[in-house]
């Protein structure tokens, strides 16, 4: 099996590279930018030309939240008519597609974790610019799909929250963080196991919500990163959102369900702190 990995060297892709490099059965491209700019037909055409894959895994995105407020459409070439232009290439090629999203998708006004079913309602720029490209793959791959979403991600490769709050701890005496968003944040490496079970278990095609199980604020998600940093976790101080003001609003509840994950006979991502321990055991707080 032939698999075109597009945007290896982010935080997800390079997982995806990682876990799919111990299957010795597949033939693995990885590719990113500007070897392949898959806003650009030619560019994207080129690449499957040149190695006809049978599964593609897009990972590529802009993902700057407050930048794309005022760059929308620099944010929606790569999240909306890139997706679109890679699904029309594994349409033509018969390739099935994995399409990573995001929570961003939603307005965060929810109490009870959101439906793969929920209908979207992004209150941002790039949420809006993200579900382009989710009815894009929907569109052009109905039976040959899997779209999933996940949220406030980190990994060993890359700039991410945890690596921040390490940083932070170094250098000040007490970091604020905010109390009033609640999310699931989510391992890179559990995501790409769990997105390399889609073409191991083949499920159904369509939505599948990608995030590590349970929920916790930003703030009580600091206070570990400390404790298990060695640090005090009472140097991380409530606070408001309203406090931290930004060009594009936080979804104030981002928690995604894990239905349809249940319904193919596959399990759900292990809970965020279990997974949080086990990315300090594999050497994130190194750097």
């Amino acid at each position: 099996m032939r698999v075109l990995i597009i945007g290896n060297r982010g935080q997800l892709g390079s997982s995806v590279m990682d876990v799919l490099g111990r299957n010795h059965g597949l033939a693995i491209l990885g590719i990113d930018y500007p070897d392949i700019d898959i806003s650009n037909p030619d560019s994207t055409e080129l690449v499957f030309g040149g190695f006809d894959p049978d599964y593609v895994i897009n990972c590529a995105a802009y993902t700057a939240v407050d930048e794309a407020e005022n760059h929308e459409d620099d944010a929606l070439a790569v999240n909306g008519i890139g997706p679109r232009l890679v699904a029309d290439e594994c349409r033509k090629a018969g390739a099935w597609l994995i399409h990573v999203s995001t929570d961003y998708v939603f307005d965060g006004s929810a109490s009870t974790p959101y439906a793969e079913d929920a209908e979207p309602s992004p209150a941002t720029a790039y949420g809006r610019t993200k579900l382009a490209g989710e009815r894009a793959v929907q569109e052009l791959l109905p039976d040959s799909h899997y779209l999933v979403r996940t949220a406030w991600l980190y990994g060993l490769e890359g700039s991410n929250f945890v690596k921040t709050m390490l940083r932070l701890e170094q250098e000040r005496d007490t970091v604020s963080v905010v109390t009033d968003q609640i999310g699931q944040p989510t391992y890179a490496l559990d995501l790409a196991e769990h997105m390399g079970l889609l073409f191991d278990k083949h499920p159904p095609p369509g939505t599948y919500h990608g995030t590590n199980s349970g929920q916790v604020s930003w703030y009580d998600f600091a206070r570990e990163i400390f404790r298990l940093a060695g640090a005090d976790p009472d140097r991380v101080l409530p606070t408001t959102s309203a406090e931290f003001v930004r060009p594009a609003p936080r979804p104030a509840y981002s928690v995604l369900g894990h239905d349809r994950w249940a319904d193919a006979g596959l399990p759900e991502m292990r809970p965020w702190l279990e997974a949080l321990e086990a990315a300090f055991e594999d050497g994130i707080s190194a750097g």
